[in-house]
């Protein structure tokens, strides 16, 4: 069975808007909650400015983490969007993921995707793909 990502509606809906609203730039974030449920999305810039990558100021990443601890949040998951195409983990995405505790949530704001957002977890050998279960 897939391990699975709780992501609440509200932040899946957030996910998108930013995601459209970035284009044709790839928009950028981090998201906070306890275990593998998402309980808040905290939005970055990417300085990269580029639709096919994305790099979150080191203050501002700073700052994110500062606001993740004072509100006792752990670090669920870095999410990111793949303007164009789908939303599968590129070769850029594993070189750069930092972070393999964390989930990657990728956002397909286009309509031929096969879904909007996709979770997938770091493993020695590749990606696994989390399911994600949108709550209220």
């Amino acid at each position: 069975m897939a391990e699975q990502l709780k992501l609440p509606r509200r932040i899946y809906e957030r996910l998108l808007t930013e995601a459209r609203a970035a284009l044709p730039d790839e928009c950028c974030g981090l998201l906070g909650g306890h275990g593998r449920e998402v309980t808040e999305l905290f939005a970055a810039s990417n300085q990269l400015a580029s639709p096919s990558a994305f790099e979150i100021p080191p203050q501002e990443l700073f700052d994110i983490f500062r606001e993740l601890r004072a509100r006792k949040l752990e670090l669920v998951g870095i999410y990111h969007s793949h303007p164009a195409g789908d939303n599968a983990p590129s070769r850029r995405d594993r070189s750069r993921a930092y972070y393999p505790e964390a989930a990657y949530i990728i956002v397909a704001p286009g309509d031929d995707a096969r879904t909007s957002a996709r979770a997938f977890r770091l493993h020695k050998d590749g990606w696994q793909e989390l399911s994600v279960e949108l709550t209220d």
